[in-house]
C-alpha cells in the first residue's frame, strides 16, 4: 500500500508502505531527523511514532516552533508528575496542561508542598530527563483503564475516564514506571525535554475548577526550548516584579488601595496630578478631533438597562440600589445609554452627523474580588469613553479617523507596537444574524480601508455588536488590551434615538462605541510598569526639584523654583539640612527627572547645575536658559 505525503511547501513524497513521523523526517534530511520531536498530520499534532497509512498532509514539528514548545511544556508537566509520584507515592495526580508560559499539574495530597519540596521535585525531574526514558502511547479498553487507576489509588483519573465520550479512545502514556491518562502528543523520550525548565510556585486549586469539590495543590512551572529563552523569561519576571505598579505606586506615593473601599483607588497628590495630566492631554486631543464633552448621571433606572439589554446580559456585573420610592436603580457600569439619551433628547438632523460625544465617565462594575488586581482591575474606574452617532455611509470615515487618532495618542505615550484583534459575535447576544452579518462586514471593511492588519478573535465581541481591540506592547514585550471600537446597530433603536434624514424620514443612527485608554486607572498602571516609574518629563508629577548645597543658597533656590513654576513646570523645593549627595539619592529614588542644584556660586552667578535622573553629569546653565530649555522639553505633545 503506497502513501503520498504532501509537505508544507506543497511538494510530495511517495512511500511504498506506511511510514511514521520519524521515517518521514529522515527522508527529508538528517538535520530535520535530529531536530524532530513530533508530527503534524492533517493539521493535528501527533506523536512522532504515529504511523501515516493514507495519503495526507504532514509536517515535522521541532522544538523551536510554537507547537513544539507546547509539547515540551506538556511533557514537563508529565515529568513533574512522575517526580512527585517517586518522591511522594501517596500523592494522587489529576491533570497537568501546558500554559502560555509554562505548565502546571494539580495534585491531591494532605500535606502541603513546601518550597523545599519544590527544590526536590525539580531535582528529580532533572534526573528523569537524564534517564532519557522512552515515552510510548497505549490504547486501553475503558473498563481496564478504570480498574488500573483504581488499583493504584488514582481515583481522580478513574472518575474522569467514565466521562470521556464513548466514541473516544482511552489513551495512556508510559514513561519508565509512570503511566498517565492523556490524549498527547508527547516527545519520543524524556531526554528530549531538555533542562530549560524551573518550578515556580504552588497554589490552591479545586478539582474541575469547582469550589464545591476537593481542594488540590497546583504546582506551576515554566519550560522553554532553550536555556537562553528560560533565562530571558526569568529576567522578565524579575523586571516585572521591580516594575509592579503596586510597588512603584507605593514607593512614589501615587496611590493606595484599602479594605475600606475594595476595588477603588485612593489617589495621593502625585498620583492625582498624573491622572489630571493624562485627562487634560486627552481632553485637548478630543476637542481638536471634533468631540463634544458631556456628563451623564451615575444612577439610572432599571427600565433603561432592560431596554438596552444590559439587564439580561450584564446584570451580575452591576451594583443595584433602591430609592425611597421603591424604584430599582443601577450604578452605571458604562456610559453608552446616557449618551444615547442625550442624543435622543431632541430631534436631530442628518446635517449634525457625525455627532461625537465624549465623557470621562465614572463607572462601577461588580467584579469578583478574586479578579481584582491593583489598579489594573478595579470596581470603580474612569473611562475615556466616547460615542459617535453617524450614518452608515460615515462608518468607514469615522473608523479611519478614530484609528489614526488612537495610534497617534499611543505614540505620544511611548507605545508604537500596537496589535489589532477583530472580535466577532458572542454566543450570548442580541439582534438577528442578518444584522450581525452586516455589522461585522461593515467594521471589517472599515479597518481594511484604514490600511490596518488584524487577527480574528471569534466569539469575543460585545453582546450588541462586533468590535476592534487595540493591544499595546510594553517595554517588557507584554500585551495590554486598552482601546476598543465597537459597531452598534442595536442600542440607539432600542432607546428610540433617531434623526431626520435628507429624505425627510426618520432614521436610526449607527453608534460607534470607542475608547482609547480604556480605564484611566488601568492605563496609568500600564504606564507605571512600562516606564518603571521613570516617566517622560511631560508626564512626571514632579518634573524638577531645586536642591540646595548650603543654606546660603536657600533664598536663591526659592527664586529658581518660582521661575520654574511661572514657566508652567511642576517643581519642588528642597532646602533641607541634608548633604547634597543624600538629596540626590532621595530624589533619584523618587524618580524625579531633573534636579537643579544650587549653591553659593550658582546664587552669585544666577545659574543652576542641571542633573538628569540616572546620570552623574551636571550641566551648568544660566537660570533663564535652564527654564527655557526645560519648558520646551516638558511641553505636552500636541496633535500634528
Amino acid at each position: 500500500m503506497s502513501v503520498t505525503i504532501t509537505l508544507p511547501d506543497g511538494k510530495t513524497r511517495e512511500f511504498p508502505a506506511p511510514v511514521n513521523g520519524a521515517d518521514l523526517a529522515a527522508s527529508i534530511g538528517p538535520g530535520l531527523a535530529k531536530a524532530a520531536i513530533a508530527l503534524k498530520l492533517d493539521g493535528r499534532p501527533r506523536d512522532l511514532a504515529t504511523v501515516i497509512d493514507r495519503d495526507a498532509k504532514a509536517a515535522i514539528i521541532t522544538r523551536d516552533q510554537p507547537d513544539g514548545l507546547e509539547i515540551i511544556r506538556h511533557d514537563a508537566a508529565h515529568v513533574m508528575a512522575e517526580a512527585v509520584k517517586e518522591l511522594y507515592p501517596e500523592t494522587q495526580v489529576t491533570f497537568g496542561p501546558a500554559t502560555e508560559n509554562g505548565f502546571y499539574y494539580d495534585f491531591a495530597r494532605d500535606t502541603p508542598f513546601t518550597p523545599e519540596d519544590l527544590e526536590k521535585i525539580e531535582a528529580r525531574m532533572r534526573d528523569i530527563v537524564k534517564r532519557d526514558e522512552t515515552i510510548t502511547r497505549e490504547v486501553w479498553e475503558r473498563d481496564k483503564a478504570v480498574a488500573f487507576f483504581d488499583s493504584i489509588g488514582e481515583t481522580y483519573k478513574a472518575e474522569w475516564i467514565s466521562e470521556i465520550p464513548k466514541d473516544e479512545e482511552i489513551s495512556l502514556y508510559r514513561q519508565g514506571d509512570f503511566v498517565d491518562l492523556c490524549v498527547g502528543p508527547h516527545l519520543p523520550s524524556t531526554g528530549q525535554l531538555g533542562q530549560a525548565f524551573k518550578l515556580m510556585s504552588v497554589a490552591g486549586a479545586y478539582w474541575r475548577g469547582d469550589a464545591k469539590n476537593a481542594q488540590l495543590q497546583r504546582i506551576h512551572g515554566t519550560a522553554w526550548a532553550t536555556q537562553k529563552e528560560l533565562d530571558q523569561y526569568l529576567f522578565r519576571l524579575e523586571e516585572a516584579e521591580r516594575r509592579d505598579h503596586r510597588r512603584v505606586g507605593r514607593e512614589l506615593e501615587l496611590f493606595h488601595l484599602g479594605d475600606e473601599a475594595v476595588g477603588s483607588v485612593f489617589w495621593h497628590p502625585k498620583g492625582w496630578t498624573l491622572f489630571r495630566i493624562i485627562e487634560s492631554y486627552m481632553r485637548g486631543r478630543l476637542e481638536k478631533a471634533g468631540y463634544q464633552e458631556v456628563k451623564g448621571p451615575q444612577l439610572l433606572d432599571r427600565t433603561l438597562w432592560e431596554k438596552t439589554g444590559h439587564w439580561d446580559n450584564f446584570r451580575d456585573n452591576m451594583f443595584i440600589a433602591e430609592s425611597r420610592d421603591d424604584r430599582v436603580l443601577a450604578v452605571k457600569p458604562m456610559n453608552c445609554p446616557g449618551h444615547v439619551l442625550i442624543f435622543g433628547n431632541r430631534l436631530r438632523s442628518y446635517r449634525e452627523l457625525p455627532l461625537r460625544f465624549a465623557e470621562f465617565g465614572s463607572c462601577t462594575r461588580n467584579e469578583p474580588s478574586g479578579a481584582l488586581h491593583g489598579i489594573m482591575r478595579v470596581r470603580a474606574f474612569t473611562q475615556d469613553d466616547a460615542h459617535i452617532f453617524c450614518t452608515e455611509e460615515q462608518i468607514t470615515g469615522e473608523s479611519i479617523a478614530f484609528c489614526k487618532l488612537l495610534l497617534s495618542i499611543y505614540k505620544d505615550f511611548g507605545f508604537e507596537d500596537v496589535g489589532i484583534k477583530f472580535a466577532t459575535r458572542p454566543e450570548q447576544r442580541i439582534g438577528s444574524d442578518e444584522t450581525w452579518d452586516y455589522a461585522e462586514k461593515s467594521l471589517a471593511d472599515a479597518v481594511k480601508a484604514a490600511g490596518l492588519d488584524f487577527t480574528l478573535a471569534p466569539g469575543e465581541g460585545a453582546f450588541y455588536g462586533p468590535k476592534l481591540e487595540f493591544h499595546l506592547r510594553d517595554a517588557l514585550g507584554r500585551e495590554w488590551q486598552c482601546g476598543t471600537l465597537q459597531l452598534d446597530y442595536m442600542m440607539p433603536g432600542r432607546l428610540g434615538a433617531s434623526y431626520v434624514g435628507e429624505d425627510g424620514g426618520r432614521h436610526v443612527p449607527v453608534m460607534l462605541h470607542r475608547a482609547i485608554l480604556g480605564s484611566m486607572e488601568r492605563f496609568i498602571g500600564i504606564l507605571i510598569e512600562h516606564y518603571a516609574g521613570r516617566f517622560p518629563l511631560w508626564l512626571s508629577p514632579v518634573q524638577a526639584v531645586v536642591a540646595t548645597i548650603t543654606a546660603e543658597a536657600n533664598a536663591y533656590a526659592a527664586e529658581v523654583a518660582r521661575a520654574m513654576s511661572a514657566a508652567g513646570l511642576r517643581v519642588a523645593l528642597d532646602t533641607g539640612n541634608e548633604t547634597i549627595n543624600y538629596k540626590v539619592r532621595e530624589h533619584s529614588l523618587a524618580r524625579v527627572p531633573v534636579m537643579l542644584v544650587v549653591g553659593k556660586r550658582e546664587a552669585e552667578n544666577r545659574a543652576v547645575s542641571l542633573r538628569r535622573l540616572g546620570g552623574n553629569a551636571q550641566q551648568a546653565l544660566a537660570l533663564a536658559e535652564a527654564v527655557d530649555k526645560l519648558k520646551v522639553e516638558a511641553a505636552v505633545p500636541a496633535a500634528s
